[in-house]
């Protein structure tokens, strides 16, 4: 009971509600997200075509809400768009239930797609609102943690449950959002400076010349949302072209990544807290592009366990160091609209990753393509090492020592 007593003390209530939140809605996420283009196929009469036009809106609307939703934290505060956003996301759930054409399911999908884009700015903002710098790669390194337990453990429930009532999925999903929404508004308190609030009427636009910064970090880091995108995508084509018994190879990929990131991430985010984000940052790149080669290489079950392995720990180390990154970065009255603007990296690739690959692999095959994946990754991890390191220099930090602006 004692390590138990010391473990909840070390954070605030509002982070293990955090925490709780993102392992409950990441498990009823994961319970229905392998089987949705399997439910919209039975209810649409059975179009291949239709499920994947209603499921590929949700990215869609999601990059259109994240030009402006973040400023919507910044302007009313993180803990009332947070609540609003997981209750979009709870109504959507329940309309899937009832749904039946194609223009339902279509505008659920683009319901879903505007609730995401909402909660995640005005979350990690309310991180960095709270957390001191030095422990700002910890906590999202938590929150990643219970994320994972989702993928950890939903598709297998989702497989019993989906099998047994389909409704019920989708129900246990807008119970979960509900739950967590009355859990912030009861518990969580807001944590927008006030400062903010003033200052926000005033502030200019997130125009490219004056937070040029920003934007190229983004866009430097797109080729890591390019390699996610195509984890659920190509990859399962791909190795259906070399492996009998790809779905189970799948499988045991997905599992194997969940739990390690379960077991090591917040130990990682604590041990690597003091070394500068600019090495760890790079090192991630280094480490996604291994798996793009890897993945396009493969010859045997060994070695994607090993590519695994090696796409996990550049996922440990890379998301919470690029999340504290742009927090450092962020202006206190802006952080809200910097990681809606950031959140851009993963959103941009699942709306146009999957073509784009899927021409490649078409034409020149799946090696070729994760291959040019992984040389685009190190270009850019090249590239996003020469930006922090002109960040730093430009905000007068010893760039052999942590990152430490705002």
């Amino acid at each position: 009971m004692r390590p138990l007593k010391m473990l909840l003390s070390k954070y605030d209530a509002p982070i293990w509600i955090r925490v709780f939140g993102s392992a409950l809605t990441s498990t009823t996420n994961f319970m229905l997200r392998p089987f949705l283009v399997l439910y919209l196929y039975n209810k649409l009469d059975e179009s291949i075509l239709l499920p994947l036009l209603v499921v590929g809106l949700q990215p869609l609307a999601s990059i259109l809400i994240s030009i402006w939703g973040g400023g919507l934290a910044d302007r009313f505060g993180r803990k009332p768009i947070m609540v609003i956003s997981l209750l979009i996301q709870a109504v959507s759930m329940i309309g899937f239930i009832f749904a039946d054409s194609v223009w339902e399911f279509a505008g659920l999908s683009i319901l879903l797609g505007l609730g995401i884009p909402l909660f995640v700015p005005a979350a990690n903002a309310q991180i960095a609102d709270v957390v001191s710098r030095e422990k700002r790669a910890e906590v999202f390194a938590l929150l990643h943690t219970a994320f994972n337990i989702g993928p950890a453990i939903g598709p297998l429930l989702g497989l019993a449950v989906f099998t047994w009532n389909q409704q019920v999925v989708f129900a246990s999903s807008a119970i979960a959002f509900f739950i967590y929404a009355f859990a912030i508004w009861i518990k969580v308190p807001e944590t927008l400076p006030k400062v903010g609030r003033v200052e926000l009427q005033a502030a200019p636009k997130l125009s490219f010349i004056k937070h040029r910064q920003l934007y190229l970090f983004t866009l430097y880091a797109v080729p890591i949302g390019l390699l996610y995108a195509q984890v659920e995508t190509t990859l399962p084509l791909h190795l259906k072209s070399s492996f009998a018994n790809y779905l189970t190879i799948l499988t045991v990929l997905f599992t194997l990544n969940a739990i390690i990131v379960i077991i090591f991430m917040v130990w990682i985010a604590k041990k690597t807290e003091k070394i500068n984000s600019k090495k760890l940052i790079f090192l991630s790149f280094f480490l996604f592009a291994l798996v793009g080669i890897g993945y396009g290489n493969a010859s045997s079950f060994f070695i994607l366990i090993l590519v695994e392995i090696v796409f996990t720990l550049g996922e440990m180390i890379g998301v919470s160091h690029l999340q504290k990154f742009i927090s450092g970065i962020a202006p206190k009255e802006m952080r809200g609209r910097y990681f809606s603007i950031f959140g851009l990296y993963m959103q941009i690739p699942k709306l146009i990753g999957p073509s784009i690959c899927g021409i490649l692999m078409t034409n020149f095959g799946g090696q070729f393509m994760f291959t040019i994946l992984g040389v685009l990754l190190i270009l850019a991890g090249f590239l996003q090492n020469r930006l922090i390191k002109k960040i730093q220099l430009q905000s007068g930090v010893n760039h052999e020592k942590p990152f430490q602006v705002v």
